[in-house]
C-alpha cells in the first residue's frame, strides 16, 4: 500500500441494516488493511469511516458497490478529510 493516508466517511442509504452489511464491509476493510469502523445508524444507514492510503480506499468503496450488498444501496454519500490515526476497525 502506498499513498498519503486519508479519512473517507462514507453513509450508505437504502435496505442496509439487516443484511450483512458492516460485516462484509468489516471483512473487506481487514483484507485492504485499511483502519476504522463501521455502524449502523439510528435513522436506519450506515455509516463507514476508514483510513488508508487514498487508491487503497478508494478500492475498498468499490468493493462494497460490487458486492453482494450493491443491490441494497440505494445511495452512497462520501467526504473525505485528513487521516486522524485510527486504529484497529470497530464494528457497532
Amino acid at each position: 500500500m502506498s499513498g498519503e493516508w486519508r479519512q473517507v466517511r462514507a453513509r450508505y442509504e437504502g435496505d442496509v441494516q439487516g443484511v450483512g452489511f458492516r460485516y462484509v464491509a468489516r471483512n473487506l476493510a481487514n483484507a485492504l488493511g485499511v483502519t476504522g469502523g463501521v455502524e449502523n445508524l439510528n435513522d436506519g444507514a450506515v455509516q463507514l469511516v476508514a483510513e488508508g492510503p487514498e487508491d487503497v480506499l478508494k478500492r475498498l468503496l468499490l468493493q462494497i458497490r460490487t458486492s453482494r450488498l450493491g443491490p441494497n444501496i440505494a445511495s452512497e454519500i462520501t467526504e473525505w478529510r485528513a487521516a486522524q490515526g485510527l486504529s484497529g476497525f470497530y464494528y457497532r
